[in-house]
């Protein structure tokens, strides 16, 4: 089973990780979950992977040593699998509980198949899709050794991290990330490589003990026992552990006698009263996956996770606008240069040119909300000149593409050596939320002032995602400042009072947004006038142009 995230309308080349970068990527099997702020003291005492290479010759790979391509292809179409912050009413909370199903059954009894065919009936932008494989205990030296004579049984509950596994469901029902380290079968450890995964509308979570601990059942909503005869199970389990494992038929005949078989009759078989549904022939039961299905739609319907724009649009009328702003200077040069880019007349070049100039304008003038320091330093001459520098803090630039791209050179010409970051946001025609479809941020951002840029902003929708990403990613909130060349009262309103401690900086605020929630009067669509382009239409760049 794959650890996924699955949404729609991401292209698979999208999705890397270099170096010091984090994505969005689907994981295959025994990626190990687990979160990263209340799960440090848990982590913390989780043996690394030893130096020394495994003892067994052959390599039980369920396997993570690569990533597999973000894409889950079916009958009707290709779900696109990448990771999304769950979405945020306009006080920063969730709206509801993911709802999360629950797949029990043997090794090999096509509980991987059930999921990928519910994934595919029920037709919802973002599913999660969790395996309990990830979730194996770290090996020690003498486990190690029974694991290489096909000796140790991973059938049995006290091989998994329960106490881990329910954080990170706990987690990721309540709509919350979680950070997903690799677990490794040939070293039978977890790897350096963490995973982010984020919250979904509905969560499947799959293995052979889904149902066998007490804390586990209370977050599942629905649970499902896929029933298959032991002897295609048995039948599976060669052809998969011969071609994708590299393992022999003894031994795993001998590890089937020993070890799967009285396992599952002593501890799987029994969870099967705990079950809601029981499914038998697995993925070739279209009724029960029907009734499946159908359950869970009506579970959504109720549940209704649904941007609400016109909360947005009614919530902060003629209210005045909120201290965390902050709003450059209306100098004759400002409002020169605005006058120029405001222009429909005036062509591409000078459009960027004074663009260019404004942006510089604002980063310079954002970097003087920054924590400073009084210091001493003598000069050439000999004399002391008191002044200021930064507080030690590390800053980054993090860009709502495309638009918030095009500030990225006036920050590197004003921060040197600065970490830069890449988000990007698109709508959903069928629902109307703005949806996380790309990530990439440089690591351990918890420490650091984060600078977001986006070029304009009119609802605050993409805005509000944005900094609700970073958030997650455990920036402090009054560490992040939103900047922006132009900004509607509306989407001033929505950021400030989802998130008070961000501070937002532009070099003018607009009063009104119309119907299709465009500035007024505004600057047109400032991508397609910087790249002179006709963009996507459900490109959600800068809120202009969000097709609600």
């Amino acid at each position: 089973m794959e650890t996924t995230s699955s949404g729609r309308n991401v292209k698979p080349d999208e999705q890397q990780a270099d170096g010091g970068l984090e994505a969005d990527r689907t994981m295959s099997r025994s990626d190990s979950g687990s979160g990263y702020d209340s799960l440090d003291g848990i982590l913390n005492g989780v043996p690394r992977c030893p130096l020394t290479p495994s003892l067994s010759p052959q390599k039980r790979t369920t396997s993570q040593s690569k990533t597999e391509p973000p894409l889950l292809r079916t009958n009707k179409r290709t779900i696109y699998t990448a990771g999304r912050p769950p979405w945020y009413n306009v006080t920063g909370t969730t709206f509801k509980e993911a709802f999360v199903i629950g797949l029990c059954g043997g090794s090999a009894s096509g509980k991987t198949t059930v999921a990928n065919k519910i994934i595919e009936a029920l037709d919802v932008p973002w599913v999660v899709l969790l395996s309990m494989d990830s979730f194996y205990k770290v090996l020690n030296k003498e486990e190690q050794e029974l694991a290489a004579r096909n000796e140790y049984n991973f059938d049995h509950p006290d091989a998994f991290d329960f106490e881990l596994l329910v954080t990170v469901l706990r987690k990721l029902k309540k709509g919350k990330s979680i950070k997903v380290p690799v677990y490794d079968f040939t070293s039978h450890c977890r790897r350096k490589e963490w995973k982010t995964v984020y919250g979904a509308n509905v969560v499947i979570f799959e293995g052979i003990l889904a149902f066998a601990n007490k804390e586990l059942l209370k977050l599942l909503d629905m649970k499902v026992f896929v029933d298959t005869d032991s002897d295609i199970r048995l039948i599976r389990r060669l052809k998969r552990d011969i071609s994708q494992r590299g393992r022999d038929i003894s031994g795993i005949i001998k590890q089937y006698n020993k070890f799967v078989k009285p396992a599952f009759e002593q501890y799987i078989e029994p969870t099967v009263q705990s079950a809601d549904i029981v499914v038998p022939r697995g993925g070739e039961n279209f009724v029960a996956l029907d009734l499946i299905v159908q359950h869970v739609h009506s579970q959504l319907e109720k549940r209704k996770l649904r941007w609400d724009i016109s909360a947005l649009a009614s919530a902060h009328q003629g209210q005045p606008l909120p201290k965390t702003l902050s709003v450059m200077e209306s100098t004759p040069q400002v409002r020169g240069m605005h006058t120029i880019i405001r222009n429909k007349e005036t062509n591409r070049d000078e459009f960027i040119f004074y663009s260019k100039r404004l942006m510089r304008l604002l980063i310079e003038h954002a970097l003087s909300f920054l924590p400073l320091k009084p210091v001493s330093v003598e000069t050439p001459q000999g004399g002391i000149y008191s002044g200021k520098r930064l507080s030690g803090q590390r800053i980054t630039g993090v860009s709502i593409l495309r638009a918030g791209e095009t500030m990225e050179q006036a920050l590197m010409a004003v921060c040197k050596d600065i970490r830069l970051g890449k988000i990007l946001i698109q709508t959903n025609h069928d629902t109307g939320e703005p949806e996380l479809h790309y990530l990439r941020l440089p690591k351990d951002l918890s420490e650091d002032y984060v600078i977001l840029m986006d070029s304009t902003v009119s609802t605050g929708a993409a805005a509000l995602m944005a900094v609700r990403v970073l958030l997650d990613h455990d920036v402090a909130e009054d560490k992040i400042f939103l900047l922006s060349l132009l900004m509607a009262e509306m989407g001033v309103h929505s950021v400030a009072y989802a998130f008070p401690k961000v501070r937002i900086i532009t070099t003018a605020v607009d009063k009104e947004v119309n119907d299709q929630f465009h500035i007024i009067p505004g600057i047109g669509n400032f991508g397609d006038r910087y790249f002179g382009t006709d963009a996507p239409s459900d490109w959600c760049e800068s809120d202009e142009g969000m097709d609600f």
